[in-house]
């Protein structure tokens, strides 16, 4: 059973004063309905997933009492993927003809405060400050810029392309282009990573209406067809976030299994992709993810964010929409964005970020602590 995604919505990202996390998932969730042409009493499931703006099934408060079966999900960053995937399987099996996934969050101000208990690590982990992820970013991607040779000048780049790329999206946090050497020059954070290359923890709430291929042109004339999505997590040697030791031998991380298993399910290569999301907490992690994600070889990435591959005219458009960088981080909400913005390049309805030559297949990649990718790969 194939499976369709007819309706999208977001709520915008950012702040938004004087509205929850939960409401904010609700007003994405309407809109979603409101683009499929259906009501919530159509819905035959629900799935979704918040970190810190409360339960996502609360959201029946919201959309009404209707007894549909509506499940929490709870996988780090790649909650929404997480999510998405569940839903997926959910219809593929032939459970179910429709359904919706959604994710949404509003963190306060400041740093993740991550409990290191929660990720079964002792408590001496935090004390020596090491549950701070910016200083685990920054450790890997020092590692990877000796390895392969990337300098900081293409950390900033990235960065610069994201804020660019979040200028033309009105759902965006971030809207104003910022300069290379501001980017450069802006107060060390965790060495090599300044204030501009890291993300923020944010507000934000997406939905999408999913169903079988089959009836998906009831809903809608430009049907998104998710072909594969598929998740993982790290195997002994991985080198991930929260890791309180590190194995001798390196093996490769959830990424490039989640990758490849998406690729295979699709039927499809990094050659076929047109436009994609790379999960970008910091800029050291969407260098990373370009070659994790096998849309490159390590240490190529130099030469193709130099040459402005990655932006939205180049051969690689990468983030279109500001990524997290721009956007923020809701967690609930991050991995479903990517998603809807990849239904928008694909419907051809991204205005002034439109990615040309009429895209027609995307993919989207999430990471989350303490070691998980989700993928998804979808066809116009």
């Amino acid at each position: 059973m194939d499976v369709a995604i007819v309706g999208i919505g977001i709520h915008p990202f950012g702040r938004t004063a004087g509205l929850s996390g939960l409401q904010q998932g609700a007003y994405a969730a309407r809109l979603a309905l409101k683009d499929a042409g259906v009501e919530w009493k159509d819905m035959q499931f629900g799935f979704g997933g918040s970190a810190s703006a409360g339960s996502a099934d609360a959201l029946v408060n919201e959309l009404g009492l209707t007894g549909l079966p509506f499940i929490n999900v709870a996988n780090g960053c790649a909650t929404g993927g997480s999510a998405l995937i569940s839903a997926f399987n959910a219809i593929k099996s032939g459970e179910y003809d429709i359904g919706m996934v959604t994710g949404f969050d509003k963190h306060e101000r400041g740093a993740f405060n991550a409990d290191p208990k929660q990720m079964g690590i002792g408590e001496w982990y935090g004390e020596v400050g090491l549950m701070m992820t910016t200083q685990f970013f920054a450790m890997k991607i020092q590692r990877y810029m000796d390895a392969y040779g990337i300098s900081s000048n293409t950390l900033a780049k990235v960065a610069q392309k994201a804020f660019s790329n979040g200028a033309k999206n009105p759902n965006a946090w971030r809207r104003e282009e910022i300069p290379l050497d501001v980017i450069s020059d802006s107060p060390m954070i965790s060495h090599p990573l300044t204030k501009f290359m890291f993300c923020a923890p944010g507000e934000g709430g997406v939905a999408l209406i999913l169903c079988r291929a089959d009836i998906a042109r009831r809903y809608t004339d430009k049907p998104i067809y998710l072909k594969s999505a598929a998740v993982r997590s790290r195997r002994y040697g991985s080198f991930e976030v929260f890791a309180p030791s590190q194995a001798l031998k390196q093996v490769d991380g959830p990424t490039v299994d989640a990758s490849r298993a998406a690729f295979e399910a699709a039927g499809v290569g990094p050659q076929d992709i047109d436009v994609l999301q790379l999960q970008d907490t910091e800029s050291g992690a969407e260098v990373m993810h370009m070659a994790e994600n096998g849309f490159c070889e390590h240490g190529e990435q130099e030469a193709l964010i130099q040459a402005g591959e990655t932006g939205i005219e180049g051969k690689l458009p990468t983030n279109t929409d500001g990524g997290c960088l721009a956007n923020g981080e809701p967690i609930g909400a991050t991995g479903l964005r990517q998603v809807y913005e990849t239904c928008v390049q694909l419907r051809g309805e991204a205005g002034e970020r439109q990615v040309p030559n009429t895209p027609k297949v995307g993919y989207t990649h999430v990471y989350g602590a303490p070691g998980i990718s989700a993928v998804t790969i979808l066809q116009r």
